[in-house]
């Protein structure tokens, strides 16, 4: 298992947009093969900010899923962002034996 940390920047005045936009992806996300869970944060105090917490049985899967995604819709999400998302893959640490 991978988790997949994604973090976006609102543009001004997009805040609320962004979110909503990330919220409706759930059903398209989870329904995804390999995907094991995906949920939007916003930040306390940073309310242009936004974090994705997806976790997938593999990047390749995470990979498949963000290729098949109508690029149409894609692009009318653009002018949500301030900046590029950026993220990372993740692997659960574990204690040594």
């Amino acid at each position: 298992m991978i988790v997949r940390i994604g973090e976006f920047q609102a543009a001004p005045g997009q805040a609320e947009a962004l979110k909503a936009f990330l919220l409706s992806l759930s059903d398209y996300i989870c329904n995804s093969p390999g995907c094991l869970s995906y949920e939007v944060l916003c930040p306390v105090d940073e309310a242009d900010r936004l974090m994705v917490i997806e976790r997938w049985e593999s990047a390749e899967q995470h990979r498949a899923s963000v290729q098949a995604y109508p690029k149409d819709k894609m692009q009318a999400a653009m002018s949500l962002f301030a900046a590029p998302p950026s993220g990372g893959y993740y692997s659960l640490a574990q204690a040594q034996a």
